[in-house]
């Protein structure tokens, strides 16, 4: 009966750094995702419906790069985070696309976002319904 309360637009994060090819790709792929036939190449495709965030972090991953600081080094606080991502930003793997409904995320690798797109198409032209997406009960589900 009230199942109507828990439908909402999703909520995409990513987490962009724009000297980064994978990243700078990733969000224009959710931008045109909004506003054109998803998928691209379908003419009769409609837009997704989803509401974006396209954010500078302040938390960011660390990636196994060779010029990644690595054991002592690595930061441990959060403006030692930053000040790497300043420095050097292969240090980080980026974009980070976060779909905080569906529990997906994608961590350097526009594949992945292809993925939550997918899904959400899905969703939205009736191929996945609410049942069939993994739904945690609770902590240790």
């Amino acid at each position: 009966m009230f199942n109507s309360f828990k439908r909402r637009l999703p909520e995409i994060s990513i987490f962009h750094h724009p000297s980064s090819p994978p990243s700078t790709k990733a969000l224009n792929l959710l931008r045109s995702s909004l506003s054109g036939p998803y998928p691209p190449g379908n003419p009769k495709g409609q837009p997704l419906h989803f509401n974006l965030e396209a954010t500078n972090p302040s938390m960011v991953f660390l990636s196994a790069h060779p010029t990644a600081p690595s054991g002592a080094e690595q930061p441990s606080t959060l403006k030692g985070i930053a000040e790497l991502a300043a420095k050097n930003p292969n240090a980080i793997k980026w974009p980070i696309v976060v779909d905080w409904n569906d529990g997906q995320a994608s961590v350097g690798d526009v594949e992945g976002v292809k993925k939550i797109l997918e899904t959400l198409r899905k969703r939205r032209d009736g191929e996945l319904k609410e049942e069939e997406v993994y739904q945690p009960k609770g902590w240790f589900s």
